[in-house]
């Protein structure tokens, strides 16, 4: 029997959760009570979280924690007050997919130096943030 660990998975799939954002009246306060009250240590962003991927431990995978101004654009066209990042692997492939399964694709696959981005909406209006981090070990 083969061993799974030593495979390469090329689904098209999410990986895990790169980020939670939600409304906040007032970000700024919002950082420093949490930063206060649960010690989170705090960035730009919000806060970073790093872990280690189980099956590759030389994998750290990061979510980010981060409240956005209530009434923030970032989430439109969703009317909810949260957003879900999920960190994926080959994200062109995944969004021909969702396509072929009449996913809405919010915007177009943009690319930064921390990684490929899109936004799609799921059966329920959530807009959902797809992140496919860049690999710098390559």
């Amino acid at each position: 029997m083969e061993d799974k660990k030593n495979q390469t998975d090329n689904t098209p799939k999410a990986t895990g959760i790169g980020g939670i954002f939600f409304f906040s009246d007032n970000p700024k306060e919002t950082r420093a009570w949490y930063a206060k009250n649960l010690g989170i240590e705090i960035n730009d962003w919000g806060s970073t979280f790093r872990s280690r991927n189980v099956d590759k431990p030389e994998e750290i995978n990061a979510l980010q924690w981060s409240p956005f101004k209530k009434g923030s654009d970032y989430f439109a066209p969703s009317k909810k007050e949260f957003m879900i990042n999920y960190r994926v692997q080959h994200i062109e492939e995944l969004v021909n997919k969702l396509k072929e399964n009449g996913v809405t694709i919010v915007d177009s696959i943009a690319t930064y130096d921390y990684g490929k981005f899109v936004h799609i909406m799921d059966a329920e209006g959530n807009k959902i943030e797809l992140w496919e981090p860049i690999d710098n070990k390559k």
